[in-house]
């Protein structure tokens, strides 16, 4: 595509996507639906443009206003994504010579907020749990993520995958942490590859197989996957019961469990349930109460944790969103944990990283509930031959008692998880 014509794209997509009214991603997808002449590199540069906006956006604010021509424009030309010169061969002379000057600024001399790029109402609270190391955390939110896979144990041996992707030139390396996980650098197709296609492995993030892994699932047991969304955990905790047993991903979305389904044929696995459920008090839970051996209960949540994917979510949320979330987290937990039987556990889990969503929930559930005992993260991490399990851990007395996920820390998503014993 001619650069002045790719980068008109870009700047349609950004003006799009700037009107909040749905989630980036289903923007790009729909934009690249009505637009399917698009080559792969040119969807790789409207995409990124668009989430370098989404992730830099108080900094073009402030950059935009001494340029010319459309907003949309200038913003695009601000994160445009692929070789400068393509870029510049794209402007007029004018706008060449206001790019020039915006690289020159330096970011020692920019104000906190447009180095941060983050909405005054996350600032504090992120602040006030990190002190010093907030920058970092910023830094790392305004970077893209890396790319995860999971290997499906049921099927495939991690080392067996690694060769096979090797052989198609893709380099992957074993997770620090998730003894299912490899960890590819870029971003290559893998949706063709044979390996994938076999159900050998899924794209997952390493910090969501550790909660998976935090259930520690048997086989022939009872398990619930409470709000199974697309399906991503409830596939490793089905590997991990060798598909034995019964699992059941319980989701509001039955579309969400459509998509699914073709991600459960490969796996291969065959003691997966889903069901659509209307509430966490449907009938189906009810029928449940006291009969299940593990419970995860993966709480929808704001997603702060996923910024460096979904940049959007913090300019299209606020604290009273943070605070109506918290309510419905704690509705759904205490439904969720009725199911479970004498000496089951539960696993409270969010990919966020605020305490209202996080602490605050397992420490009220704990409170109102005495006949539960919490369970130590680490030691239970530690027991899976997870290294340097502490390291993912904090509260509690020893530091160990939640999951604590960081993406400056542990380069992953931002997810937190809590455990309890039912005495």
């Amino acid at each position: 595509m001619h650069p002045k014509a790719l980068l008109d794209a870009c700047s349609e997509l950004v003006r799009l996507t700037l009107k909040f009214d749905h989630p980036a991603d289903a923007i790009v997808s729909r934009f690249f639906r009505e637009n399917r002449g698009l080559g792969p590199r040119e969807r790789a540069t409207l995409a990124e443009t668009v989430y370098t906006v989404l992730r830099k956006k108080l900094l073009f604010d402030h950059l935009a206003p001494s340029g010319s021509g459309p907003k949309e424009r200038r913003l695009a030309i601000l994160g445009f994504y692929g070789p400068g010169d393509f870029l510049r061969s794209a402007l007029t002379e004018q706008e060449i010579n206001w790019l020039d000057q915006c690289e020159k600024v330096k970011p020692e001399d920019l104000m906190e907020r447009h180095r941060h790029n983050l909405p005054e109402w996350l600032v504090q609270p992120l602040k006030d749990q990190l002190g010093d190391e907030f920058w970092a955390l910023a830094q790392s939110m305004n970077l893209g993520a890396g790319l995860d896979l999971r290997v499906n144990t049921f099927k495939a041996k991690r080392a067996d995958v690694q060769k096979d992707l090797a052989k198609s030139g893709i380099k992957a390396v074993p997770t620090p942490y998730s003894p299912w996980g490899l960890r590819i650098a870029g971003k290559p197709a893998l949706n063709k590859h044979e390996a994938f296609v076999r159900g050998d492995f899924e794209v997952q993030d390493e910090g969501s197989q550790l909660l998976a892994m935090l259930l520690d699932a048997k086989r022939g047991e009872m398990v619930v996957d409470f709000c199974a969304g697309a399906g991503g955990k409830t596939l490793a905790i089905g590997a991990a019961m060798r598909s034995t047993g019964r699992l059941y991903a319980f989701d509001t979305s039955a579309g969400r469990l459509d998509s699914f389904k073709p991600r459960m044929a490969r796996s291969g696995l065959s003691n997966v349930h889903p069901a659509a459920i209307a509430h966490e008090r449907d009938d189906r839970v009810k029928r449940l109460s006291g009969k299940i051996d593990r419970v995860l209960v993966d709480a929808p949540c704001t997603g702060m944790g996923t910024l460096r994917r979904n940049p959007d979510l913090k300019w299209r949320q606020d604290m009273k969103a943070v605070e109506e979330m918290a309510v419905i987290q704690a509705s759904i937990l205490q439904s969720a944990s009725r199911m479970v039987k004498s000496g089951g556990r539960l696993v409270y889990a969010t990919c966020s990283v605020l305490p209202q969503e996080n602490e605050a929930i397992a420490e009220a559930f704990s409170a109102a509930n005495p006949d539960w005992t919490p369970l130590p993260a680490a030691e239970i991490l530690t027991g899976l031959k997870v290294e340097n399990a502490q390291s993912l851990c904090s509260g509690g007395e020893n530091g160990g008692q939640f999951l604590r996920l960081w993406p400056h820390k542990h380069q992953t998503d931002g997810f937190f998880a809590a455990i309890w014993e039912k005495k």
